[in-house]
């Protein structure tokens, strides 16, 4: 089964680009989600994050947006957070490839956001990187609800850099144009996927160009 990782930095279409991988038949694993739903759901992640951040739990619920403001505009706090959060969505993952292979997938995709930065390029076959220019980027992320110039800030530092991830890239999509280009050039990498058993990475197939070794 061949492992495809999906990745970006904030606000570069991460989520556009795995959901036409979804609707083309193909299973996906959402990092983003796994952590939604272990804030709402898992019990063992909701007891560890009361124990590390109490003013963020209320009657058994975790607050997404106290734990946001507890957290994320504090580096300290935000690597324990991961800490606590990591190795479940981890295990997840292990599950979700599983479970795939198991069904006799061809490709599996998975949509992690800091893929580089946890090192995560070494468990994929080959990485697609979404990417916009800062402007656009900047303006979908102010969008967000309760979104401020100082936590976008603050997650672009803690990520890897644009250029950098363009750099490790095995194949780059330019998002910031109109989405139906983005979604055109998405479904000729998959019709290339779909075409061969074990793609072979050293073809340039198409606009979504190939960055070299």
């Amino acid at each position: 089964m061949f492992v495809l990782g999906i990745t970006g930095s904030v606000g570069m279409g991460k989520t556009t680009a795995a959901q036409a991988f979804a609707r083309a038949g193909y299973s996906v694993f959402d990092a983003d989600a796994t952590v939604r739903a272990l804030l709402a759901h898992d019990a063992s992640a909701i007891a560890a994050v009361k124990r590390t951040f109490p003013a963020a739990v209320r009657g058994g619920t975790v607050d997404r947006t106290a734990l946001a403001g507890l957290a994320f505009d504090d580096p300290a706090a935000l690597a324990r957070l991961e800490g606590l959060l990591h190795k479940r969505v981890r295990q997840r993952e292990r599950r979700f490839l599983a479970d795939a292979k198991a069904s006799g997938a061809r490709l599996a995709v998975l949509d992690i956001p800091l893929l580089f930065e946890t090192g995560g390029e070494k468990r994929v076959d080959a990485v697609l990187v979404v990417t916009a220019p800062a402007a656009v980027q900047k303006a979908r992320v102010m969008k967000r609800p309760g979104m401020t110039a100082h936590r976008f800030r603050a997650m672009r530092a803690r990520q890897m850099s644009d250029r950098e991830k363009r750099r490790r890239a095995t194949y780059v999509i330019d998002t910031g144009g109109e989405k139906r280009n983005m979604l055109r050039e998405i479904r000729r990498l998959i019709k290339m996927l779909e075409r061969e058993a074990r793609p072979s990475f050293n073809k340039s197939p198409l606009q979504a160009r190939k960055k070299q070794k």
